[in-house]
């Protein structure tokens, strides 16, 4: 890695955080004359991808400027007192658990901008969809970057509006509806949410998360750990999302546009479960060993519930749209991040944090496939794509099929991608929980997870088979295979998918230290 002075460090990612903010009211500006034949929607769509390019260049230096041989120590940090009568500080950091959420969400940003700017969905002025998704990576990556609680809160609401107009005016059919269920359920998991982080910072007496994962306030006690611990899980497991508090996800997803659905997966439901490892577990050990078994077992029922889900919509005739399912596998998939979390083991808690990376990775190049099916076919019903126009993907569009069953074998587990580390780590956490947790109730969470793992596989194979694979038919619609500006876009995903599974320890790596440090310093 390369040397970077510390004020420099603190300026990169402070630009990380601000800048997106930045080059959202720049959009908004009346563009320049003179723009030699270039309209002015193509202008804005430029000055999306430049302003998420550089914000990525800078994740990328920050990311190359961190020191690796101490990945549990917060670098970067800015801290600023902002309300000295609340104790509330600018407070920006990251180590190993944030970091790489925070390149994550800079990269699907930036191809989502790309794609857009070849394939803008229809809908309103360009200049309001790109300001939008500006605003909704700047609210992303101060989540990812804030130590202080109530700045948390606030980033964590501040991607609620960008994404909830994004769904209502470039989504598709149903999209008010969806749009209004997606706010409701996120804005009353955040009231609840909000209490109980007012309760943590009012009995420590501050709000700085550092401070209050190492300190072991003594205020903080037994029954406030339990109380602020639920009201906080519970608005995080809206947002993760957690059966039964899933439902407003599968409509959301099957509403939003292409790159909507993407960051929606990739990066927001990423918020959820940081919010679990950030604060819950350093910072309320006690409320969440209380509440460990019910967190595990939610989980892998919603393990369980996603595959079924998936079978159901997967079946010949069931009419299932291919953007729902992938959404109910995203409840599926994210039971296992849950479930890594129960355990309060390093090896559990690691395999969430990876789990994570990889369905950001997987699943956001998913809905940028099935997207591209949509473009072309005119539907994403698995029914009519099986039947008419999307039969036998292999023979009409070999690349866009390939690139299908590729993203379906690593949502799946298969070892050598990144699916695979994730669970497979969240099991053995399972099978060894923290001391004081139940083995017996977490050997047969393990096992029914486990067994999702194999309805997992059923769907996702049940999938490939009925839209790839069949005879061409000599006649009906000839689809166009992958293009250029879709192949710049996919190849990451595709690249890190590999990487991430054939070398698993360059993101444990980062990880696992961090983690060490964040339980050990949650132990009272």
């Amino acid at each position: 890695m390369i040397d970077i002075n510390e004020s420099v460090m603190q300026f990169l990612l402070a630009f990380v955080v601000v800048g997106p903010l930045l080059g959202a009211a720049a959009a908004l500006l009346p563009a320049p004359p003179g723009l030699k034949g270039k309209s002015p929607d193509q202008a804005v769509l430029r000055h999306g991808v430049t302003v998420t390019g550089v914000v990525l260049i800078a994740a990328i230096v920050l990311a190359l400027g961190f020191d690796h041989d101490h990945p549990s120590k917060m670098q970067a940090s800015t801290d600023i007192s902002w309300i000295p009568a609340l104790d509330v500080r600018i407070h920006l950091g990251i180590d190993g658990i944030s970091l790489p959420l925070l390149v994550l969400t800079a990269l699907l940003t930036f191809l989502c901008a790309l794609y857009s700017y070849f394939k803008m969905p229809a809908g309103p002025s360009p200049k309001a969809f790109v300001a939008l998704l500006l605003v909704l990576e700047s609210g992303t990556l101060a989540t990812f970057a804030v130590l202080d609680l109530l700045l948390f809160f606030l980033a964590f609401e501040m991607v609620l509006i960008p994404m909830y107009f994004l769904i209502a005016r470039w989504g598709g059919e149903q999209r008010t509806r969806s749009a209004w269920k997606f706010i409701l359920y996120t804005l009353l998991g955040s009231v609840v949410m909000l209490l109980g982080l007012l309760l943590i910072g009012i009995k420590a007496g501050t709000f700085d998360m550092v401070a209050l994962a190492t300190d072991n306030d003594p205020s903080l006690t037994t029954s406030v750990q339990v109380i602020a611990a639920l009201a906080v899980g519970i608005g995080l497991a809206v947002k993760t999302p957690m059966w039964p508090l899933h439902s407003w996800l599968p409509d959301a997803h099957t509403a939003a546009p292409t790159v909507g659905s993407v960051l929606l997966a990739g990066v927001l439901l990423k918020m959820g479960t940081y919010g679990f490892v950030r604060i819950l577990l350093p910072i309320t050990p006690d409320g969440m060993q209380t509440f460990a078994p019910y967190l595990a077992a939610f989980a892998v029922v919603g393990i369980i519930y996603g595959s079924l889900a998936c079978l159901a919509l997967a079946k010949q005739g069931a009419k299932g749209d291919l953007k729902r399912l992938i959404a109910y596998s995203s409840v599926g998939h994210m039971g296992f991040v849950l479930l890594g979390i129960a355990t309060m083991t390093p090896t559990g808690v690691n395999g969430a944090l990876f789990a994570n990376i990889a369905h950001g990775l997987i699943t956001g190049l998913l809905f940028f496939l099935v997207g591209a099916l949509k473009d072309r076919t005119g539907t994403t019903d698995l029914d009519t794509l099986a039947q008419e126009t999307g039969a036998a993907l292999y023979g009409k569009a070999p690349r866009l099929g390939g690139l299908l069953a590729f993203a379906a074998v690593a949502s799946l587990g298969l070892p050598g991608l990144a699916g695979f580390w994730g669970e497979m780590l969240a099991l053995f956490g399972a099978f060894q929980p923290a001391d004081g947790l139940s083995r017996p109730a977490f050997l047969t969470f393990m096992a029914i997870a486990a067994f999702g793992t194999l309805l997992t596989a059923a769907y996702l194979l049940v999938v490939v088979r009925r839209v790839c694979m069949g005879a061409v038919p000599k006649e009906g619609p000839r689809l166009t295979d992958v293009q250029t500006y879709e192949f710049a876009a996919w190849t990451p995903l595709v690249a890190l998918t590999v990487l991430a599974g054939l070398w698993p320890a360059a993101l444990l790596g980062l990880t696992d230290p961090a983690v060490q440090q964040l339980l050990a310093g949650g132990t009272r």
